[in-house]
């Protein structure tokens, strides 16, 4: 399976492994198959995500950096694992830190909560 593809419209869609089942804030998401990581944790651009949970479930996801407070993860809902529905959230994301291949996505609170 290749690290990246080309998604709809054109875009580049990523995995990112999150170490929990949810996101919250302080949590962190690993993006890979990035061509360029440290060029995109010092300016990143609109990407596709499949976000890898830890119970296995993925959901798709879209970083976009243009929102004037900063970059944010916008997360449609889905259902964990364990069958526990997870409502659609747009997060801030506090921080983009280059880490080893990839880059780390930590993320902050919910955006217009």
């Amino acid at each position: 399976m290749p690290l990246h593809s080309t998604g709809p419209g054109g875009t580049d869609t990523f995995p990112a492994v999150c170490a929990h089942t949810h996101l919250f804030p302080g949590a962190g998401c690993r993006v890979q198959g990035l061509p360029d990581p440290s060029a995109f944790a010092a300016e990143p651009r609109p990407i596709e995500v499949d976000l890898r949970f830890s119970d296995g479930v993925i959901a798709d996801a879209r970083l976009t950096p243009e929102d004037p407070a900063g970059p944010v993860l916008v997360v449609p809902a889905y259902t964990t694992g364990a069958g526990t529905p997870v409502a659609a959230r747009a997060w801030a994301v506090r921080k983009l830190t280059r880490m080893g291949s990839g880059v780390e996505l930590t993320i902050g609170g919910p955006v217009g909560a």
